[in-house]
């Protein structure tokens, strides 16, 4: 049998206290972070302020170097997930910072502010603990990321259901937390036992991104330019599919890596996913369950007379038996559309995440090789600037918003979309009974008729009276027919105008609620693309990004940093760069006046056709070979 309803509600669920509750949880980690702090900054030292006292210790603990390609990026996402679960917790939380238990209603807004500042500060030494790369960091990570997972996992087994929301809500809402400690519990340690098993000078000399810029070049180099013809080849519709398909597959490519930025921004989208999607899925389910299970028959005499219920005889009620099997069959029918509609919602934010991060990519290695109109529109100055570095800094946390947003969007669109469908078709088709959308189709099939039948008929002459063919073009012919037909069809043209433009508002709604999560395209037009914040921050980010973290400028740096210090690590010696250069410049041919004259033109010809590139297909080399004189420039986007 069932269960009763009133066992259903969360109310009745009893509050539980778990041994350590989380009181006393943070007012004993609160101090020890703090603790934790203060000791590693010992072991960090100054840049630039009074370095000569005490030997420029203590320093400032950096959480990560985000514009670096290598490190510990699966530790520093583990950190955000935690920080970001955290706050997901504490925004529907009746004591939001938990160090003041039983806050009242006035002043709980105001520690919600102060748990934004404070949870970052509490989880701090989570993620400074590997920047500090010395073992005593590693072996404080290994304590306090155990501490924090088991204290965590106790309290969740001592307590698995609660009444907020739903029974089991809590448990569900704090497994990313759980499973972000879990990780970083086992990446302490091997970190730990990494340091013991490798040399200790080598750690300590060891530059950081080093190995991704290596292989770069390496990719960059051994790529040899396509010999043959350049005839397009026709390709069938199913490897188009598949090309189309295989763009929303992100694939690592050997040689280039992910920014950490966009590591986690996608890691923090979709835990945002994850957190929603529980959160509307325990706010609605639950309480259509008790609706449904709570359904009388005297509701249902209502229902019926108000007609929202079908019944043979609405004017006489009787046993309503069947009316109530119906309006249960109704509900049911709602809770199969939520659902559906919300595993839609959701796998489409996450194929739309998967899309963006092959756009980055492909963005990233554009704007490497200097194809900055493949990306922008118009060119841009790929520098830094006040407003990039702000967009920068605020880019995972715009992505992550943007996630939420845009499932929430979605669920609203694809439910209501999936209500109408399922009562306006599905279920009068199961029952044999005819709906006043039926009736009104039925009624008006004329019309729709004679829209269908003028649209054919213009796309017929079209086609075989008013254009003549010839073999190179396309010429307009019995021009006096086609302006009597243009006039006699002008008012179910407008009739015709008001479905496709309701096909518009539907399309552009569906195609924005989908990309909205999406910053590197924008839902704007261009022109006005700059409006669009999402967009906006986007582009900026890839100015901080490319200007910042070129693995080309890295390697060339490193280069510098190599030759002025020769005495370096065995992988990091002038000889082995030789190789390097050899592959660039296999002869080495006696420098003359005529050579320094070709290359000063051969520079001036390459800034005029930075300045205009519409020259570039003008030029005689470009005519016969479009490879010739190198690589042919990017011509911009209409």
């Amino acid at each position: 049998p069932p269960p009763p309803v009133s066992s259903m509600f969360p109310s009745v669920i009893p509050d539980c206290d778990p041994t350590i509750s989380p009181r006393l949880y943070h007012t004993c980690m609160a101090p020890v972070s703090l603790a934790v702090l203060a000791g590693l900054s010992l072991l960090v030292k100054r840049r630039r302020l009074h370095r000569s006292c005490w030997n420029g210790v203590p320093g400032l603990l950096s959480p990560a170097n985000f514009l670096e390609e290598e490190g510990n990026r699966g530790l520093v996402a583990a950190v955000f997930g935690i920080l970001f679960s955290s706050l997901c917790v504490l925004v529907l939380d009746r004591d939001p910072l938990p160090l003041i238990a039983h806050s009242s209603q006035s002043t709980r807004e105001y520690w919600k502010i102060l748990a934004l500042l404070y949870y970052p500060a509490f989880y701090y030494p989570l993620i400074a603990c590997a920047t500090v790369r010395q073992r005593v960091s590693y072996l404080v990570g290994c304590l306090l990321s155990w501490c924090h997972c088991v204290v965590h996992i106790w309290q969740k087994v001592d307590c698995p259901q609660s009444p907020k929301i739903y029974r089991y809500y809590s448990t569900l809402s704090y497994i990313p937390i759980i499973l972000c400690l879990v990780l970083l519990s086992l990446w302490y340690p091997a970190l730990l036992i990494r340091s013991f098993t490798t040399q200790e000078e080598t750690l300590d000399k060891e530059v950081t991104g080093r190995g991704y810029y290596k292989k770069y070049l390496k990719a960059v180099l051994s790529k040899r330019p396509r010999k043959g013809s350049s005839t397009k080849i026709e390709e069938s519709l199913l490897s188009r599919v598949q090309t189309y398909l295989r763009s929303y597959i992100y694939a690592p490519e050997e040689g280039f890596q992910i920014p950490l930025k966009l590591v986690l921004s996608i890691t923090m989208a979709v835990i945002a996913v994850y957190q929603v999607a529980l959160l509307l899925l325990v706010a609605v389910i639950p309480t259509l369950q008790i609706v449904r299970a709570g359904m009388t028959k005297d509701i249902v005499v209502l229902l019926v007379q108000f007609g929202l219920v079908p019944s043979e005889s609405p004017a006489v009620p009787g046993d309503m038996e069947k009316e109530l099997n119906t309006v249960k069959y109704y509900l049911w029918s709602l809770e199969v559309c939520y659902i559906c509609s919300l595993v839609l919602c959701c796998l489409l934010t996450c194929a739309m995440l998967l899309r963006t991060l092959v756009m980055h990519r492909n963005n990233l290695k554009a704007l490497y090789q200097g194809a900055v109109l493949d990306v922008f529109y118009k060119a841009h100055i790929l520098r830094p600037s006040r407003q990039a570095v702000v967009c920068w800094m605020s880019f995972a946390g715009f992505q992550t918003a943007f996630a939420c947003l845009g499932l929430l969007i979605q669920q609203v669109i694809f439910f209501i979309c999936s209500v109408g469908f399922t009562f306006l078709f599905v279920i009068p088709l199961q029952s044999g009974t005819n709906t006043h959308l039926f009736k009104i189709i039925q009624n008006m099939w004329p019309f729709w008729l004679t829209l269908v039948v003028a649209v054919i008929v213009q796309n017929l002459a079209a086609h075989y009276q008013f254009l003549e063919q010839h073999p190179l073009r396309k010429e307009l012919t019995n021009r006096r027919a086609l302006y009597i037909v243009t006039y006699l069809l002008f008012p179910i043209n407008v009739l015709v105008g008001v479905l496709a433009g309701v096909w518009r508002m539907v399309i552009s709604g569906l195609y924005n609620a989908v990309h909205f999560c999406q910053l590197d395209i924008s839902l704007l037009n261009r022109g006005v693309e700059n409006f669009d914040p999402g967009y906006h921050t986007y582009c900026h980010y890839l100015k901080i990004e490319v200007s910042q973290s070129h693995p080309v400028m890295k390697a060339f740096c490193l280069l510098l940093l190599q030759l002025a210090r020769p005495e370096g690590p065995p992988g990091l010696r002038a000889s082995n760069v030789e190789e390097g250069i050899q592959l660039i410049q296999p002869k080495k041919v006696p420098p003359s006046r005529a050579r320094f004259k070709q290359s000063r033109a051969r520079w001036w010809l390459v800034y005029t056709l930075l300045n205009n590139p519409s020259l570039t297909a003008c030029r005689k080399t470009a005519l016969s070979d479009p490879t010739a004189n190198g690589t042919q420039l990017s011509s911009p986007k209409p």
